[in-house]
């Protein structure tokens, strides 16, 4: 069966005569771009993610990539790929170290699966011509569990601490969260899933979950909190205290400024880099719940000597 042919120095953006060294800047780079943590739901950078993950276990390995790089004429990309002259009869053996090549596309697993890792498909290099891929692990059960954060700690990002349940009690772990990582993204701790006597271990999924705030409500990547004034400041204007993530700031309040009026913080939100949003500061006027004699005077003749009227 032909299969469509990917170059994996396209994918890669790298020239086919780049060094190891250029072709791990450029895939990291591009692995960042795409992560599946930082681009939560987006079924096309999941994909461009694997495809990167792919053209790099080829392209890292001095063996893969001198057997891929012997396809000759068949390296255009889009050409349909059946064998290049000679290669009926080539086995190749990767130190005889247990490969798993699921997730990987038809053309890999044509190079580098094996009939056995597509459950005994014929090969067009003649039968079973990668012996060492011949008998595929057994892979325990990918596992999920939920790792609260609080929002300064979301903003933060770096090293965090999670105890989960395994079969054999509770174990801690020490995971790495993305600064400004969204919630319902998931973490993936590789091989720490359930296992299977002589086989390998899933992985362990953290699906990210916000704790409740004291001071913040998440829109997205946008924060909304309240900013209560006296009415006085609201009226002749203020400059007052607004809380974010990274500590207090001032906020000149406009003389004039009536309960609801909101004032936009830039780049004091959720997320990260070019990408962070906002914080949104709503004026909340409280008004004193008791009054001296003196403050009630004052207040009775401010309301005989104004004009101003709120519900006109």
């Amino acid at each position: 069966m032909a299969v469509s042919y990917k170059d994996y120095y396209k994918l890669l953006n790298v020239e086919r005569s780049a060094k190891a060294e250029e072709i791990s800047r450029a895939y990291k780079k591009l692995a960042r771009q795409y992560h599946p943590d930082l681009n939560p739901g987006n079924k096309q950078a999941e994909e461009k993610f694997k495809e990167v993950n792919e053209a790099y276990e080829v392209l890292k390995d001095p063996e893969k990539r001198r057997m891929y790089d012997q396809l000759g004429p068949n390296w255009q990309h889009g050409q349909q790929f059946q064998g290049a002259p000679g290669f009926e009869n080539m086995r190749f053996n990767f130190g005889g170290q247990g490969f798993d090549s699921s997730g990987f596309s038809d053309f890999f697993e044509t190079l580098f699966g094996g009939a056995a890792s597509r459950g005994g498909r014929s090969s067009q290099f003649g039968p079973d011509p990668f012996g060492s891929f011949s008998s595929r692990v057994r892979r325990g059960r990918d596992v999920e569990a939920e790792l609260p954060l609080s929002l300064e700690e979301v903003s933060q990002g770096g090293r965090r601490s999670v105890t989960v349940q395994g079969p054999q009690g509770p174990k801690t772990l020490e995971v790495n969260v993305p600064a400004g990582i969204r919630e319902g993204a998931k973490l993936r701790l590789a091989g720490q899933g359930d296992s299977l006597p002589g086989g390998t271990a899933g992985d362990l999924f953290l699906r990210i979950r916000y704790l409740p705030h004291d001071v913040f409500r998440v829109d997205g990547e946008t924060l909304h909190c309240d900013v209560h004034l006296a009415p006085w400041e609201a009226v002749l204007g203020a400059r007052v205290p607004v809380p974010t993530l990274e500590g207090t700031v001032e906020l000149t309040i406009p003389a004039g400024s009536s309960s609801g009026r909101k004032f936009r913080l830039r780049g004091k939100g959720l997320g990260s880099g070019a990408n962070r949003g906002d914080l949104l500061a709503r004026v909340m006027i409280k008004a004193p719940a008791s009054l001296g004699d003196e403050e009630r005077q004052l207040w009775e003749k401010l309301a005989q000597t104004s004009s101003f009227s709120a519900r006109v």
